[in-house]
């Protein structure tokens, strides 16, 4: 329970938890992104 206590009450554990769930949500992002942009149909370049 200490580790619990540790995390969600001291500066550094809130700055740990806010960094892991900011990178979790940068991984979430760019897995749609990427994955949106590779099911766009693919345009020909205009002449």
């Amino acid at each position: 329970m200490k580790l619990l206590t540790d995390l969600f009450t001291t500066d550094y554990g809130i700055m740990s938890i806010s960094g892991i769930i900011f990178m979790l949500g940068m991984g979430v992002f760019f897995y749609r992104f990427f994955t949106n942009k590779m099911n766009e149909p693919v345009s020909k370049p205009d002449q």
